[in-house]
């Protein structure tokens, strides 16, 4: 029996439907949003030992003559050296917040910050991948790879939560002058995190502390009777004047976040932020392109 064009179609179609519902719902989505970026030059780019064309530049004392590019500097009375793009995979650690904090959102239109970060975390995890660098976890329990098969094991990973209202950042087995990246609300202790950055800094990591919130979290819209409990319950908190507390956690909330740019610039980190009902697209450009060492 041969099969006409249009039942084969049907049937790569419907084999493609069954091996991607096999898949983690987190890492179909992932995939779908690292596909809508374009990774173009990638920050990596430096002089060093590789096989593409970086530059020309002045000759300069102690380079060797076999470095010498006598068709360029025959256009002038200066030698030219000729060098190349480095080509050292760079590792890149991430940690995503797994604590119950994160499972919080305040509608059922919105996905809760979990879903958000773990979403962004495992994206950027595949265009660093694409770019060629080795991606892994915080902590040793998934050191940094390349490959595809990584991002399997980082969409496992990522995908297992703690039972704890704030989880601290996990600051262990990252390697020397190596990337990283901390994803969560950080609405917890500040302390675990100054010493995670501090860790890091002493190790030459650098990175990016990205900050996930529910719009309800930034712009706290309660009014009236409102009673407040984490997501364990483990605390409550209830009120009949809820808008009589909105200053003060505004103003707690931009003190947390001058107390978490200062230990950034100490360290010299970059963060971000972002909301839970923006576009998880351009919180992801934003994220590879600091990743990337663009970000001003």
């Amino acid at each position: 029996m041969i099969n006409s064009p249009s039942s084969t179609a049907s049937q790569l179609r419907q084999q493609s439907e069954v091996e991607a519902g096999a898949l983690p719902p987190l890492l179909v989505q992932a995939q779908q949003l690292a596909a809508s970026v374009q990774i173009g030059e990638h920050g990596r780019r430096r002089a060093g030992l590789g096989d593409d064309f970086w530059q020309y530049r002045p000759m300069q004392q102690g380079d060797s003559r076999r470095m010498i590019d006598y068709r360029r500097s025959a256009r002038g009375d200066q030698q030219f050296v000729r060098e190349r793009e480095l080509q050292i995979a760079q590792s890149v650690h991430l940690w995503v917040d797994q604590g119950a904090s994160m499972r919080f959102a305040s509608s059922d239109q919105l996905p809760q910050k979990i879903q958000r970060a773990r979403l962004l975390g495992l994206s950027l995890s595949i265009l660093m991948l694409r770019a060629g660098e080795r991606v892994g976890l915080t902590g040793g329990t998934l050191p940094p790879r390349p490959g595809n098969l990584q991002i399997l094991h980082l969409a496992e990973a990522l995908s297992q939560d703690q039972a704890a209202d704030y989880a601290p950042p996990e600051d262990r087995a990252m390697s020397p002058h190596a990337k990283a990246v901390f994803i969560s609300d950080f609405l917890g202790p500040s302390e675990p995190v100054e010493q995670a950055l501090s860790k890091a800094a002493q190790r030459g990591v650098h990175g990016v502390l990205f900050q996930v919130l529910d719009p309800s979290e930034e712009l706290f819209p309660f009014a009236g009777r409102t009673r407040f409990e984490s997501v364990s319950k483990a605390l409550v908190h209830e009120t009949l004047k809820a808008s009589d507390l909105r200053e003060r956690y505004l103003q707690k909330l931009a003190e947390r976040r001058e107390t978490l740019q200062k230990l950034c610039r100490a360290s010299g980190w970059v963060m971000g932020q972002h909301r839970s009902d923006q576009s998880p697209l351009s919180a992801l450009m934003w994220l590879f392109q600091a990743m990337s060492g663009h970000s001003t």
